[in-house]
């Protein structure tokens, strides 16, 4: 905060009478307060050098290369439509700043090339203009500013007083953002590095990647952080890193478990909010985005002056190597620069009335996303932005899709939701973008903004419809099962339309957001305490239940209960048509100790805890995820890549998928309707209309899956001919050791005994013959 004689001299600034071409006076009816535009200086420790020579405009961002001459350096080219001139400025290894003004303008980006500016060197923007925020106008070349396209940064941003382009803290708070901060902003602030482009052309050729199909994934949502900071294999310093989770004793894990993906939480360079280094915390998820090129630094073990853009590639390149796909969760709705109190980082110098939605008051932000500010992905140069930055990650760092939070922002036209926006049109016809794995997570928080199941083909979602009525059953809160019935069978009522596919549907119960799979069998309540909001954050709707006792017990009966609805929900996640998505540490029981918004836990709450892979309590978690994965790779009718009819397929009536009464018999209208716990969903793998390369016809097993959510067991009467004739026990989840199915067979017609909250799975072993068939 300023201290009492700094604040009296600002405020005496900022009230000089207005002059014609530096001050700007508040609309009528509003408190009078003029803000002086002086001219910029350099500074105590920046020099004046040379214009730049004229270069190129293309490509933005800053690009090595040798001049025509055969002198090399570096073109920088910025788009910033309405300002007025922009510096790009050097960094020597002792911080001293050097300013070339770039002097050519070409369709609204300055543009120039400055000989002997070498890989590594560190630079940033400075963006002349009007200080107006009356009209949305908030140049201050005061404020050294992040290259939108830089492909590295060094640095943190830490945040001071400096880094605002208003005064920060001003007392009187109605116009507390117009007030223009003059201070030098480049001591406290990350730079960009100048990167050589060494990428070969065939470096990511398309015969390098996995490219799983998408009826054949299985997604594992991770934190780069996180899931290696406490990994017992993985060496010290490598803990953290992009290193790190390319190490063998990562991927072995992954391997183990048979998932085709990693979708990773944010990479992109984020900033830390405000109010978080005021409480000694950070942002650790990384939902806070400031630099779309660029790796964060701090998951680097190898350097920050350009060595993370190749150690995230020989990341990647690992990966592969291993089967394992990778996805990027990328967070283009909004950037780390907040509403009209937030930091002046990047955009907001340069254009912030070309990046930003703004609302009739140009001095307020739209804010579709719940942290202050919402890009605005309908002009030219921002959808520009955020497709050079995705085909970038694809054709030079290698990934292989992204995940887009809130992606109902970037479909916004106007104001509304528009499946036929700029930017999903441009996905659709981009030759490289429209190749590769497209999530939705299909909401945000504005008016219209919850669009699951309407996202157009190309694209599959975030499913929280799955999520809750898987979550509802087994906690025993569905008044019925008609929404289970479709979300276990590929939620075909949300997605078969314009030819998608069940994989359309990312099938989870837990995310990043929200309780850990422990948690949610632990727990009634959250308990954020620690993020220092007071418990207020995070959502209260868990559909959560704690199994008797809230949070940590010693009552062996709680604990065995718990680990039994563990077991639960993720063979019910498994075993469902779609796409499932795991998240880290589930499948060995983490807990955060009940906080379901640990955005803010750079610490042992946020990290996966490896120890739980030697308990022997937890453990066997982890053999039936295997088991499970290993049970959906080799059978197509667990993974199917169409919908199912439910129509009669052959003269004796079976069907691809059949619904059972825990009488053995098929369920009628009203029986969906009826309360129960306990179904059982047949599927025939004689039955789908796929066909492989050669074009002979997709065969399979066929299999029985028994659900049984009651507290008491029951029995079930094992559906007889036509559908089978005998079926052998493959999976029990009332079981602790999942090492080994239990291979028990039982005669068609028989009753089965369902023990209390429990999941089966059998195979039939003796089908009926259909009728004539030879």
């Amino acid at each position: 905060m300023s201290s009492a004689p700094e604040q009296e001299h600002l405020r005496e600034r900022a009230t000089t009478a207005a002059e014609p071409n530096g001050h700007r006076t508040a609309p009528p009816g509003t408190r009078t307060t003029t803000v002086p535009v002086p001219a910029p200086v350099p500074g105590p420790a920046a020099g004046r050098a040379a214009p730049a020579r004229p270069g190129s405009p293309q490509p933005l961002g800053a690009r090595f290369r040798v001049g025509a001459d055969g002198v090399p350096g570096t073109n920088f080219a910025l788009w910033a439509g309405g300002a007025e001139a922009v510096d790009v400025c050097l960094f020597d290894e002792d911080g001293t700043e050097t300013r070339h003004p770039l002097g050519e303008l070409t369709h609204e980006v300055w543009h120039g090339f400055v000989p002997g500016v070498l890989p590594g060197t560190r630079y940033g923007f400075r963006v002349h203009g009007r200080w107006d925020p009356w009209t949305g106008a908030r140049w201050n070349p005061a404020k050294l500013l992040l290259d939108p396209y830089a492909r590295a940064v060094d640095g943190e941003f830490t945040l001071p007083a400096e880094v605002y382009g208003h005064v920060r803290d001003w007392p009187e708070q109605h116009v507390a953002d117009t007030v223009r901060d003059d201070r030098d902003s480049a001591p406290y602030v990350p730079k960009g590095v100048v990167v050589h482009d060494d990428v070969p052309g065939d470096e990511w050729a398309d015969d390098r990647r996995p490219k799983t199909p998408w009826a054949d994934s299985v997604i594992y949502e991770l934190h780069v952080r996180g899931f290696t900071m406490r990994h017992p294999g993985i060496p010290p310093e490598l803990r953290g890193t992009y290193a790190g989770l390319a190490h063998p004793a990562a991927i072995e894990h992954l391997t183990r478990l048979g998932v085709t993906a990693v979708e990773l939480l944010p990479v992109h360079q984020f900033a830390h909010e405000d109010h978080l280094l005021r409480r000694g915390l950070k942002n650790y998820w990384g939902y806070n985005s400031v630099g779309y090129f660029a790796p964060h630094a701090a998951y680097a073990a190898s350097g920050t002056r350009g060595e993370q853009v190749g150690e995230f590639r020989r990341m990647v390149r690992a990966l592969h190597d291993a089967g394992i796909e990778v996805i990027l969760d990328v967070v283009y709705n909004h950037t780390a620069e907040a509403g009209e109190l937030g930091p002046m980082l990047s955009l907001r110098g340069i254009d912030n009335r070309g990046y930003y939605r703004l609302q009739g008051d140009p001095r307020r932000y739209t804010d579709y996303t719940g942290c202050g500010n919402t890009l605005h992905v309908v002009r030219p140069a921002v959808l520009r932005l955020i497709t050079d930055s995705l085909r970038y990650w694809v054709t030079e760092m290698g990934v292989d899709g992204f995940r887009f939070d809130l992606a109902a922002a970037l479909a916004r036209s106007l104001h509304d939701v528009d499946m036929l926006s700029p930017f999903l049109a441009v996905i659709a016809q981009d030759p490289v973008l429209r190749r590769v794995k497209l999530i939705a997570e299909p909401w945000d928080v504005g008016a219209g903004g919850y669009q699951v199941g309407a996202f157009p083909p190309l694209w599959t979602e975030w499913n929280d419809r799955y999520r809750d009525a898987v979550r509802d059953f087994w906690r025993g809160a569905l008044p019925d099962i008609r929404d289970l019935g479709y979300r276990l069978s590929g939620s075909s009522d949300l997605y078969a339309w314009g030819g998608r596919r069940p994989y359309a549907s990312v099938n989870f119960v837990t995310a990043h957001d929200g309780f850990t799979l422990r948690d949610l069998v632990s727990y009634d309540r959250k308990h954020n305490e620690a993020n220092g909001e007071g418990n207020r954050d995070g959502t209260d709707d868990n559909r959560s239940w704690n199994c008797g006792a809230e949070g940590a017990t010693d009552d062996p009966s709680v604990l065995a209960l718990r680990r039994r609805q563990l077991r639960n929900l993720l063979t019910t996640l498994l075993l469902s048509t779609g796409v499932p998505m795991l998240v880290a540490g589930d499948e060995m029981g983490r807990s955060q100790g009940g906080n379901n918004n640990a955005y803010c836990q750079d610490n042992e709450t946020g990290w996966v805890d490896w120890s739980l892979r030697d308990d022997p309590a937890w453990s066997p978690l982890t053999d039936l995820v295997s088991r499970l994965t290993e049970l959906r790779h080799r059978h197509p009718v667990l993974r199917r890549g169409t919908f199912f009819s439910g129509r009669p397929q052959r003269p004796d009536g079976l069907r691809d998928l059949a619904w059972f009464t825990a009488r053995g018999e098929e369920m009628t209208e009203a029986d969906w309707y009826a309360p129960t716990a306990t179904v059982g969903m047949y599927l025939s793998g004689r039955d789908i209309p796929q066909r492989q390369e050669s074009g002979e016809p997709v065969v399979d097993e066929s299999f029985l899956v028994l659900l049984h959510a009651d507290p008491e067991a029951a029995g079930f009467r094992l559906p007889g001919p036509p559908w089978a004739a005998e079926y052998e026990l493959l999976v029990d989840t009332s079981r602790e050791d999942q090492s080994e199915p239990p291979g028990t067979r039982h005669a068609a017609g028989s009753e089965l005994a369902l023990p209390a909250r429990s999941l089966l799975l059998l195979r039939v072993t003796g089908e009926v013959p259909v009728p004539g068939s030879p």
